[in-house]
């Protein structure tokens, strides 16, 4: 089969890193159409807003929160209206998707300048779409990548460490999907194998997060940003983008979807979402119990949910599992790139067995004994 490896046309990351979009943003056009979250449109652009306009004429626009078909026609229109030559998005992931299906619907070219590390987003080709109240409709593959991908580490490091974590939780299933897309002959993203390449990203992607998650986390929660969270940046950001875009996607991101369908969980982020996922993926797909006990002790250190409370899900019934997981499962999911024979009853179970493993090693911690190893 024919394997193809998606990628942004350019990455650049590092201390100050935001201080070069006008000198990217020159290469690609004159008319610059800005489409910003609130925080940075407020407090980050007007620095650094002189030297973009030094590459153009600017508009700047609010973002509406939710990457929705309205908003991306709504964006679209204004685009068109001040005849812009690049579309640039500066903020969180939304934003990011919103931009690039905007850039993609006038055919120009987009900068990405997350302000956030707390999705892979930045640099692929997709953009998910949801609905106004923020539940998962699709996920819609664009023609092109970003033309370019901006990313300010010391703004990182000055963000809630909260969205850092969040991000390694989405980065954390890089691995577990594309591994099981090579197990199972499943399709990335272009709808072709993964490559060698995009394996071994992806496999770095996990080391990453395990090796460096934590010390990154407390550089974050200092505002610093230090070799850790460089490394770490570059892993949810370039790495997990890479891994998952070109690997291919499996039961993790799917379960993210399914939980969208619970209101409870809508305060949660991305990744928070994506890494319990990953813990149900690994009782789907019968991991060893080493590694089991690895992946747990990483979540619980690094603070994502290891159960069903973590969730906002304390007490949730049998009826809404099933949602969860009738939605997990629905035709084109990429759940179904997962090696083993998939159904929602089944999936009910895992979200279960992950819940009950996360509760019996909490139980553990306040008992003051070790977690050991998973029973099953």
């Amino acid at each position: 089969m024919i394997s193809t490896t998606l990628f942004p046309g350019r990455y650049v990351q590092g201390p100050g890193a935001l201080s070069r979009l006008g000198r990217e943003l020159a290469r690609l056009g004159d008319r610059h159409f800005l489409i910003c979250s609130p925080h940075p449109l407020e407090h980050l652009l007007p620095a650094v807003l002189p030297g973009v306009q030094q590459a153009g004429a600017v508009r700047t626009e609010r973002f509406g929160r939710e990457c929705t078909d309205q908003e991306i026609e709504r964006l679209s229109g204004l685009v068109r209206e001040f005849g812009a030559r690049t579309v640039t998005a500066v903020g969180g992931g939304k934003t990011l998707d919103a931009a690039k299906a905007v850039a993609a619907r006038v055919g120009l070219p987009v900068v990405v300048v997350p302000t956030i590390a707390s999705t892979d987003a930045p640099c692929s080709s997709v953009c998910v779409v949801y609905s106004p109240d923020g539940v998962f409709l699709r996920a819609d593959v664009l023609p092109r990548n970003p033309d370019v991908v901006l990313v300010d580490t010391e703004v990182m490091a000055r963000a809630p460490a909260r969205f850092l974590v969040s991000g390694m939780g989405d980065a954390l299933a890089t691995w577990f999907e594309a591994d099981s897309c090579r197990k199972s002959r499943g399709r990335n993203i272009a709808g072709d194998t993964g490559s060698m390449t995009a394996l071994a990203l992806a496999r770095l992607c996990y080391e990453t997060v395990r090796d460096f998650g934590l010390s990154a986390r407390t550089a974050c929660e200092a505002g610093v940003a230090t070799p850790a969270l460089e490394r770490v940046v570059e892993a949810n950001t370039l790495l997990s983008g890479l891994g998952f875009e070109s690997g291919g996607l499996g039961a993790a991101h799917s379960i993210h979807n399914g939980l969208t369908a619970l209101p409870a969980v809508r305060g949660l982020h991305h990744g928070e979402k994506v890494a319990f996922g990953v813990l149900a993926s690994l009782f789907l797909t019968d991991a060893p119990l080493a590694l089991v006990d690895e992946v747990y002790a990483l979540c619980a250190s690094l603070g994502l949910p290891t159960t069903f409370a973590d969730l906002g899900l304390a007490g949730v019934s049998d009826q809404e599992l099933l949602r969860v997981a009738e939605k997990s499962c629905a035709p084109g999911e990429s759940i179904h790139n997962e090696p083993v024979e998939i159904s929602p009853s089944l999936v009910q179970a895992v979200l279960k067995a992950a819940d009950a493993e996360g509760r019996r090693r909490v139980g553990a911690r306040v008992g003051h004994g070790p977690a050991g190893s998973p029973s099953r």
